[in-house]
């Protein structure tokens, strides 16, 4: 009796084999936590040598770092998918905080909060940190802006409505870790009642667009 030879290993394009590592050191980010990811664990993972990971990311800092914007952009595309861009902006934002406070993002609100604890020590996931960020507020501020001028939204600075959403939806994300965290109705609608209030929307506007 033969058996039969081993099947032949394909050979990935580099920039094929390069999401995939990044995806799953993203996957293990959002799983353990950054510090979990190292070029063995994800060489592991993959089940090739590490010596591979380590030709496309020599430092295992700069792969913690694009894991991290890996999953950021993720999150950030579907609280504000492109698909939706033709909604009126008062239904983007009840979308964009509803998902965000629904519990839908628990291990995206551990992954930020982890992140910006790692940060204090990586240079490179702290500029990575800094760079989401920016680009989420950006896009609320803009987002908010087009409903001041579609006549939805009333307010003189829409940058300082989005850091108050952000601040805030930040904030609750600060208990995500807790096993058992203390609970609140008020807490569930925290961020959408702050925007509604900072908008001059009756209370209960956005959940019932959603």
């Amino acid at each position: 009796m033969t058996s039969s030879p081993p099947a032949p290993r394909v050979r990935k394009m580099p920039e094929e084999r390069r999401a995939e590592i990044v995806h799953t050191a993203a996957r293990i980010a959002l799983e353990e936590g950054l510090e979990r990811i190292t070029l063995r664990r994800v060489a592991d993972e993959l089940g090739v040598r590490p010596g591979l990971i380590g030709h496309y990311f020599p430092a295992a800092d700069d792969l913690v770092s694009e894991a991290f914007t890996h999953a950021a952009t993720k999150e950030r595309a579907s609280l504000l998918p492109d698909a939706e861009a033709g909604l009126a902006p008062i239904d983007r934002l009840a979308r964009f905080l509803t998902r965000l406070t629904d519990g839908e993002y628990v291990d995206l609100g551990r992954l930020w909060l982890n992140a910006r604890h790692v940060s204090r020590f990586k240079p490179g996931l702290r500029a990575a940190v800094r760079g989401q960020e920016e680009l989420t507020r950006d896009a609320l501020t803009a987002l908010v802006d087009e409903g001041v001028r579609a006549g939805e939204f009333t307010t003189d600075d829409p940058l300082a409505v989005a850091l108050h959403i952000l601040v805030n939806v930040d904030g609750l994300g600060a208990y995500s870790n807790d096993d058992t965290p203390f609970d609140h109705p008020a807490l569930h609608d925290m961020a959408i009642a702050t925007a509604e209030r900072l908008l001059r929307l009756p209370g209960g506007t956005l959940r019932a667009r959603a």
